[in-house]
């Protein structure tokens, strides 16, 4: 019951930031194999580039979401919120987000969590990147090494199932597309700063 109250909340979250219309083809999207392809070959890109560095969840995510619009035609939004492990909180509180205020920087210093939503599907870029870092929480670590086991680079599931794998992805914020463009640069100054000086 809880993950239909939060879809349902998600869909009115989208619907305040976007339209109704954007809601409902979130509700209705299924994933394809086409989109199957270009969201494992997006993610795959932006792992070969993006710096293994903590706290880089909300710009990973924008990132990731830029490049997915740019081969689906598919909802796709950028969502902000509470990650729990079993029930228990690992990133951010359960208070509701100020997201114009922690979103108004390309770079967000905060202790929630962030991740795309393609339609129903979580798509989390970050969770095994800070699963695996000496800087995640234990409670996550522990689970993620029990569950997926090692070398897993991204998570993607139906809503309706995170949870069967002990998983809560609580949404509070979904970004707007200003938003998201803004995180984006901080991602793009990011992988600059970690190239070679030789290669750029």
């Amino acid at each position: 019951m809880s993950a239909i109250k939060d879809i349902t909340q998600l869909s009115k979250l989208v619907a305040n930031k976007h339209s109704w219309a954007a809601a409902k083809a979130f509700k209705s999207y299924e994933m394809n194999e086409a989109d199957r392809v270009a969201l494992s070959h997006c993610a795959i890109d932006l792992l070969s580039i993006f710096p293994p560095i903590a706290g880089a969840c909300a710009l990973m995510s924008a990132a990731l979401a830029v490049g997915l619009e740019r081969h689906m035609k598919a909802p796709i939004h950028v969502v902000a919120g509470t990650l729990a492990v079993e029930g228990v909180p690992v990133f951010g509180d359960r208070r509701p987000i100020d997201g114009s205020l922690v979103f108004s920087t390309s770079s967000p210093d905060w202790d929630g969590h962030a991740w795309v939503m393609i339609g129903p599907y979580v798509v989390d870029i970050s969770i095994f990147r800070t699963a695996y870092s000496a800087e995640g929480s234990a409670r996550l670590a522990r689970h993620i090494d029990l569950t997926f086991g090692p070398k897993k680079g991204l998570y993607v599931d139906h809503w309706k199932r995170t949870r069967q794998m002990g998983l809560n992805y609580e949404p509070q914020y979904v970004l707007s597309a200003d938003e998201v463009t803004s995180l984006m640069g901080g991602a793009f100054h990011v992988i600059k700063q970690a190239r070679p000086a030789s290669s750029s």
